[in-house]
């Protein structure tokens, strides 16, 4: 949300600037600005995540925090969501079916092994975005993931990882984004 906020305020300030040194300024319809700059957005259904919805929920924001071009937001009632998040025994995965779409699952195996849950659901949701695992890893990648450890709580992209993700959602410009379908990553 960063580039859009930086882009709005440039419009008004210049705006103001031409209607100071006494040119004629008017509003300039928002709604092709909007759409050129508005994130793709994806909604994520977290009700069969458990004891992990809080989680998830931060996983979510840390994105939104983090990058620009794609922006994940609970699903509402009777819409069907891009990304379904289910807790299960397992290990945590994510089946991408394509780019933004798919299924998480937080599997409480790592849990119970010492896993950060909001660094699980922040890593799988990169998968959705489109990341691969980066094994071995340090802490400082979240796409790491399990190699960096139980100590590591880090649930934050690396710069290499926003970027990437930016790519993959086209920057701040709205678009058709595809990735492979149907991709099962385990970590």
């Amino acid at each position: 949300m960063h580039v859009r906020t930086l882009l709005r305020g440039l419009a008004v300030a210049l705006t103001v600037s031409f209607a100071l040194a006494g040119g004629h300024a008017s509003a300039a319809p928002t709604t092709a600005e909007d759409s050129a700059l508005a994130p793709r957005v994806l909604t994520y259904d977290a009700s069969a995540s458990a004891e992990f919805k809080a989680a998830v929920d931060r996983g979510a924001a840390i994105w939104n925090e983090s990058v620009d071009g794609v922006e994940l937001r609970p699903v509402a009632a009777g819409q069907r969501a891009n990304i379904r998040i289910l807790a299960d025994n397992g290990w945590p995965r994510a089946l991408t079916t394509t780019l933004g779409n798919g299924t998480v699952y937080i599997g409480r195996q790592a849990v119970v092994q010492g896993y950060d849950t909001v660094r699980i659901s922040a890593h799988e949701l990169g998968h959705i975005l489109g990341l691969p695992d980066r094994k071995p890893g340090p802490c400082s990648s979240l796409m790491s993931g399990s190699s960096a450890g139980t100590a590591c709580k880090n649930p934050y992209p690396n710069a290499a990882e926003k970027a990437e993700v930016e790519e993959n959602f086209g920057g701040v410009f709205v678009g058709p984004a595809v990735a492979p379908r149907n991709v099962v990553t385990v970590d």
